[in-house]
């Protein structure tokens, strides 16, 4: 039969005896942050292109989006803003993804999102 130890020193030894996370090899680490950095990069280069279809749709024909020439130049300008955004990790979603993918120590060292100065 079990017993429940009742002395604040069995307790004590139960806490310190915390599971450990996996090692993580680095290869794995390095694919983890760039999946987590291209996924940031999509999810800015989505708001980005339904930002740009509303103002297109609230100036309507008299706006200065009528012309639709260069549409194409303009989704590959956002993607290319949203990916050095990511890279930054300016909204720091890839933060958040890796902090559920790879073990503690690993992103600790990761960057504040928002810093005050």
């Amino acid at each position: 039969m079990n017993t429940i130890p009742t002395s604040p020193t069995s307790l004590q030894s139960q806490s310190a005896e915390a599971p450990v996370a996996p090692a993580v090899s680095p290869e794995l680490e390095k694919q983890a942050k760039a999946a987590a950095e291209k996924f940031e990069g999509f999810f800015i280069a989505q708001m980005m292109r339904q930002m740009r279809s509303m103002s297109r749709q609230i100036a309507g024909d008299e706006g200065i989006f009528r012309d639709r020439t260069g549409d194409d130049m303009l989704d590959m300008a956002d993607t290319l803003v949203a990916d050095a955004m990511a890279s930054q990790r300016a909204f720091g979603i890839a933060d958040l993804i890796l902090r559920q993918v790879l073990p503690a120590p690993l992103h600790a060292e990761a960057p504040a999102v928002a810093q005050n100065k």
